[in-house]
Formats: C-alpha cells, structure tokens, sequence
C-alpha cells in the first residue's frame, strides 16, 4: 500500500506572536515534569482560547443598529410629550425585533466549541521516563507521546517510531487514510485507524494545523444579503424622509405653528419614516421557511441562510464525504490471463484482515462476498499488512491440499516476488493516472515464483444522488465548483463522474482576482485555500454556498453566505454551517434554494409594500399641511396606520408565491425607483381622498384626520394586493392568512373609526366609499405596475 506524503500546513498567523520554543530532539526519554511545566507556562495550554461574547454585550448590540436607533428616538420624543400610550407600543416592537435576533446569532462560539470537543481529553506522555496518561491540554513541544488503534492525536506531531494508518479526511481532505511511519508528521484530532508508534509533539493549541483551522472559524464572516439590504433601505428612507421633513418643519414655522403643534407633527413624520417591522418580517419569513425545511430534513442553524439560499449562485463542495461516500470500495479489477474477477477477490479477501479498522480490507472482502467462488482455498495463517513491506500476506491450501502463498500489497512490491508482467504494468500505470488507489495480488507455489493474478483499483465512489443534484442545480442558474484537499487526478474522475466539467485550477496559491468561468475543480486545497476561495469570490460580487464534511471544511462553512453540513458532517462542520443536513443525500440543497426563493418573494411583497408606505406618510403629511394648515394625522393615528399596516403586511410571509428559475439580487436602485412609481399613484389616492372630505364633504379637522387615516389603511391594503404579485393581480390566489389579516384588518379599523375609538367617528357609508375606492384603485394600479416591473426587472 502506497505511503501518501501530506503536505505541511503554514504556520498560523497567531503563531508569529507566541511562539512556541524550539522541540526538543527525539529522545526516548521524553521531558521531566519540572521541563513540561516552564514549557507549559511559556506556550500556554494545548487548547483553543475562549473567545465566547458576553450575552449582555450580544444583547446590547440588538440595540444598536439604525432601525433600532429611529425606534429609539421615536420612544423619547412620546415620553417628552408624555405620551405613554403611544411610547409602550413602539418599545413592545423594538424589544420584538430585539428578541429574535438575539437568538439567532452566536454560531461561532459554537462552532468554536465544537472544535474543542473534537480534540483528544487525555493522551499517553513520557514524563520523567516513565508513560503517564496526562491531560491533553499539558502537553508541550518536545513532549513524547504514544499513538495507538482508535486514539485521537492530541497535538502536531512528527512521528519517531513504528507506523500508523491514520485518518486525516477530516482535515486534509484526503478521501483514503494515510500510513505514516518515522519522520512523517500528522495532526491534532486525526484518528488512529490501525498499528502503534511514539510521536513527538512539535506544535500545541492555536499553533496546531487544527488550532488554525479555529481560528480561521472565528474570523470568519460574511455581512448577510438581508443585514446589507435592511441597511440599505433604512439609510435611503431615512435620506428621502429626512429631506421631506425639513421642509415639513420650515413651511410649519412659517404658517406661525407653534412648537405644541410642531412637535407632535414631526413626531408623526419620523413614526411614518421607520420600517418598524422590517427586520421582524426578514426573520420572520426565513423562520417559516427553515420551518418548512425541516419537515424535510433540512435543519436552518442561522436563518440568514435561507435568504442567502434564495440569492446564491455558486456552490463550492467538498468531496470527499460531500460528493462522495468518504467509504473505499473496489472500483474496477483486472484479472491477468488464466484468472476471473471472482478468484482474484476471493484470494485477496484472504490476504485481508477479517474484521478491524482497515477501509482497504474491508472493501476487498465486502466485494469479494457478492463475486461467489466456489473452491475458496482454506486459510492457514494470515500476515498483516506491513507498513516497512507495504504488503499482506497469506497461507492456504487448495481443494486438493496444496499449498498456496497469497500476497496482496503495492505492485512495486508484490511483482518483485511474481513472474515480469507486461500487461500488468501498463494496467497498473493507466489506473494510477486516473486515480486510482491500485493493489497487486500474487499467488502461488510458496517455492516458486508467485504469478501476477490481477489488480485491483479502489475508490472513494460518488453518492448515487450527486450527479442529479449538480444538474438540478445548474436548471436553477447556480453553478456547483469542486473544492477539495485530493489528489487533482482523483478530484478529476470524480468530477466527471458527477457532471462537474471545466478546467483544473493548477497547483499553488489561488489567482488573487479569481473569475467564475476560470476553473471547475481546485484539489489540494487545504482548510486555508478552501476559506480564501470563498473569500475570493464573495470579493468578485457573488454570493457562495459551501458544502462539506469535515473539520477542514470549517472555516469555509462560515465564511459561505450558506454553509451545508452534511448528513454525516462532523460536529464541527455542522456548528460552523447555515444549514445541516439531517438524511443522507444531497437534496436538502435544492430544497434549501426553492424555499429561500420562495422566502425571497415574500419579503421583496413586503419591502416593496414598506417602502411605498413610509415613502406616501411623510410626502401626505406634508400635503396635508399644505392643503389644510394642520397636521393631517396625530402620533396615535400614525401608530394605528403602523400597526394596522405591518399586521397586514407580515402576513405576507406565508403567501402563495412563485419561485424564480434564477438566483435573486437585492437590487435596491431598481427597487427604490418601483416604490416611487407606486407611491407616487398612492399619494394620488391618499390626496384625492383628503379633497373630498376637506371640500365636498366639509369634514372638520377631527373627522378630517380619521377620514385620511381610513384612506391611508384601505389604499395600503389595495397597494398590498396588487404588489403581493408580479404578474396580474388575479394571477394567483392570495394565502389564507394574507386573506383573514386582510378581513381583520378593515374590520378592527372600520369599528375603531364608526365607533370613534382612539379617534373622531365617520358615518359608516364614508367607510364603505373608502373601501369600494380602494378596491378601484388597486385594479388600476395593477396596470401600472405591470410594466413598471417589467421595465425594471423586478420578477
């Protein structure tokens, strides 16, 4: 079995600041306690550092962001007017949005936590010339410890006796374990698989390959499309509404308002500017949507990441355990003359260990077990695998009692033992350039030479659902990039294999400015390379997903705009992921990408119905004040229209909706321009509603003000209707609950203004005309949005 050399990482970045002291030389002594401990004092514990937020700290930052702060502001003005009431409600919606993004933050303390649990408790240390089992965390370079069958390496290591076969997929990415023996190196929380040896600690804590991938994890971060949008369109408004006010106030001063008046105007003003329940809807629809997901095993660890599912458009995967089954099984064979496939498996099966921790063995016997061959030779004595011979071997006799020498190991090895073979050395030279892990067998007459019955290629193959997975993907305009830490020749089969098809990023540091179309598959690519790919291509102005399995795979997961964790993802890879998947497959990511789409929709309703609304209250205040010399609503009405308004409008979460056959993009210039095209026919509708009463109907201000809240209400609600769909308003049936918040929504405002509750009372018919206006101007304000969007590419 061919020995595989991995390549040393870099030192971290932290490392340049603590270094560690120069390890001692082997010795097979190891350290006294009295050197362990200076050494211990001076690097510190082989752990990772906690770096954990204070909760009170992570609770404060709820408040202080821009919507928080306007809401803020809002609540200190109703408590200088004395205004309780109105200041109660608005506090009750700052502590609701509050409340729901403080329990969904926190992932990379977790993730953090995770990868300390990963690392090895106790390890077996040479103190004072004598083996002791000590705390993993006191470990120190120069230290000598022992490696044996099913043990975690606790710290770097540079092996100094014996041989172990250990797993490194987890950090390396390796799909196959490698067979180390003197002066190779190994890591932190790699897995003995088979054999002993003694190592020496060469690096500990954050130093360590594994120290460095948490770090990485700690750093990383990715602003949210929804964080970066909620910005956006909080800073927009408030420019927008920010130079309506101060001409609102000026024109006040000038008609001889008094302060009394002006005060509760520009309270009014700024109430009608904040999209108070804009990042509760944002939350919300993701919550609806990791709620649905779940129902198919899809389990939403940050819910930015449904959002991010809806806009993503490239999907960088991990391999081994990812694409593939991270399990070795026989992928082809190659019987010489004279010999079948069913004789070549069942006499290397006898040179394989029966039971144990070797995915070689294991994979010959499981296959040899379905190719049924009647004269199995009966075993006698099994020799195995020697790492120093690189073979296995096997005694026997056959049905007639002769005996029989069975070797199984290298081809370089194993033919020195057998007959020259032409052919065998040209099939074992096409399998390896393709990929392939290839053992030789040879058998025979222990007192002549043995003869080459074949070969036998291993693999790590797909899963069965991998190659639909990246073709459904690519239907939905999201390309799928191979990332892993293999062999390029591996990495290549299995990416054709799979439907990955481009060219290879060569060997070396990454292009710094990386396009989409150059490459299709990076290999050996280690947890670093995995993380500055991501990076790299977030910089370039798309939005990555990251799919993957192990530890090595981390801090890439975070990094992602959407993190998948496999079914089979070690703890550390799910903590560090936006998503996890529950059941084997790979499904739950087209999954993920139909629900954020569909979430997508729901809050592109509901920002496009916000920002019409906050854009028409502060113009029709200002109208208002025009028309009338006084202000056209009070802060209690405008908290009313507010309430009222996002009731409605968080409804919106759970509608019908059409998913895009494309990714989405928060295009917030295209959004901004629809919002005035539809404000600007609401204003119309708000205006002409307060002509009618000012004039026709002679209203006095008190009436005056209800009858302009009533417009504002049922116009939203026309508003709302026709936005909820991109095509015709009658193209798809509104969801149940949109419909009984709709019903609710006129009916609790119809009763507070014909009872005069909270405000002066109408006649019941001004309500009824109001609404049967409303319903007029939604239909004719669907033929105007119609095109609007069409132009602006709003689908």
């Amino acid at each position: 079995m061919a020995s595989v050399t991995v390549p040393k990482p870099e030192a971290p970045e932290g490392s340049k600041k603590t270094a560690p002291p120069p390890a001692a030389q082997p010795t097979s002594h190891g350290l006294t306690s009295d050197e362990a401990k200076a050494d211990l004092q001076k690097v510190g514990p082989n752990s990772m550092p906690d770096v954990a937020a204070h909760p009170l700290r992570r609770a404060i930052k709820k408040l202080w962001a821009p919507v928080p702060w306007m809401l803020e502001a809002a609540i200190v003005l109703e408590l200088v007017l004395h205004k309780f009431a109105e200041g109660g409600v608005i506090f009750a919606l700052l502590l609701f949005n509050a409340v729901l993004a403080y329990f969904q933050e926190g992932k990379a303390e977790a993730t953090l936590a995770a990868l300390k649990s990963r690392l090895a408790l106790n390890a077996s240390a040479k103190r004072d010339g004598a083996w002791k089992t000590i705390p993993a965390a006191e470990l120190v370079p120069g230290d000598l410890v022992k490696l044996s069958l099913g043990a975690v390496v606790a710290a770097d290591v540079k092996i100094t006796d014996g041989s172990v076969l250990v797993d490194q997929s987890m950090l390396t990415g390796e799909s196959i374990p490698v067979e180390l023996g003197s002066g190779k190196d190994t890591y932190a929380g790699a897995l003995v698989r088979r054999g002993e040896a003694t190592a020496q600690v060469t690096q500990t804590g954050p130093r360590t390959k594994f120290g460095h991938t948490a770090d990485l994890v700690r750093t990383a971060h990715s602003v949210s499309s929804e964080q970066k949008t909620v910005l956006k369109i909080v800073r927009n408004l408030a420019i927008f509404n920010g130079v309506i006010i101060l001409p609102l106030v000026g024109y006040a001063s000038l008609r001889g308002m008094g302060w009394r008046e002006i005060i509760p105007l520009v309270l009014s003003a700024i109430l009608a500017s904040i999209p108070v329940a804009l990042p509760a809807t944002f939350t919300l629809a993701s919550a609806l949507g990791a709620r649905a997901l779940a129902k198919l095993g899809v389990l939403s660890t940050r819910l930015s990441a449904i959002d991010e599912a809806a806009s993503m458009e490239i999907l960088c995967s991990d391999k081994t355990g990812t694409l593939t089954r991270n399990e070795l099984s026989v992928n082809s064979t190659k019987p010489m003359d004279g010999y079948d496939e069913a004789r070549l498996l069942a006499f290397a099966s006898l040179a394989s260990a029966d039971g144990g921790q070797d995915p070689v063995d294991a994979a010959i016997r499981a296959d040899a077990k379905q190719k049924s061959f009647p004269d199995v030779p009966k075993l006698i004595k099994f020799t195995p695998f020697d790492p120093a011979k690189k073979m296995a071997e096997a005694s026997a006799t056959d049905s007639v009692g002769h005996p029989l020498r069975i070797v199984k190991g290298a081809y370089a090895t194993v033919i020195a033992l057998a007959e020259p073979s032409t052919p065998g050395a040209v099939a074992v030279d096409e399998l390896e350039k393709k990929g392939f892990r290839v053992l030789a067998v040879v058998a025979g007459d222990p007192s002549k030479p043995l003869k080459l019955m074949g070969l036998i290629a291993l693999s790590d193959p797909p899963r069965s659902d991998a190659a639909g997975l990246i073709k459904e993907l690519d239907s939905q305009g999201v390309r799928t990039l191979m990332v892993t830490g293999d062999a390029p020749a591996t990495a290549t089969i299995v990416a054709k294999e799979v439907g990955i098809n481009g060219p290879i990023c060569p060997p070396g540091p990454l292009p710094t400015d990386i396009k989409l179309e150059q490459f299709a598959v990076f290999a050996g690519i280690f947890p670093e390379g995995k993380f500055n790919l991501v990076k790299a291509l977030q910089k370039a102005g798309h939005t990555v997903g990251m799919c993957g399995d192990g530890a090595n795979d981390a801090p890439a997961l975070r990094q992602a705009q959407m993190g998948v964790a496999v079914s089979t993802a070690t703890d550390v890879a799910k903590s560090a992921a936006g998503i996890v998947l529950t059941r084997a497959g790979l499904g739950g990511i087209v999954a993920a990408v139909k629900e954020g789409r569909s979430a997508f929709q729901r809050i592109l309703t509901y920002t496009l119905n916000s920002v019409t609304k906050k854009m028409v209250g502060v113009l029709f205040l200002l109208l208002g004040l025009i028309l009338t010399g006084h202000s056209i609503l009070t802060p209690m009405l405008m908290v009313i229209f507010l309430i009222t308004g996002d009731f409605l409008g968080m409804s919106v979460t759970t509608d019908n909706v059409r998913q895009s056959s494309k990714p989405n993009q928060w295009q917030i210039g295209k959004l901004t321009l629809a919002c005035a095209v539809i404000a600007a026919c609401f204003l119309a509708f708000c205006t002409g509603a307060l002509l009618v009463g000012k004039y026709p109907l002679r209203l006095d201000l008190g009436a005056l003000q209800t009858f302009c809240l009533i417009a504002l209400v049922f116009g939203s609600e026309g508003t709302l209707y026709a936005l909820r769909e991109r095509k015709r308003i009658w193209s798809s049936r509104p969801g149940i609950w949109v419909i009984v918040s709709s019903i609710a929504d006129i009916l609790i405002i119809s009763l507070l203004a014909v009872r005069g509750i909270a405000m002066h009372p109408l006649p019941i018919t001004f309500v009824a005309c109001l609404l049967l206006a409303a319903v007029i101007f939604a239909v004719v304000l669907d033929l105007i949005k119609v095109p609007t969007f069409r132009r602006l590419e709003i689908a």
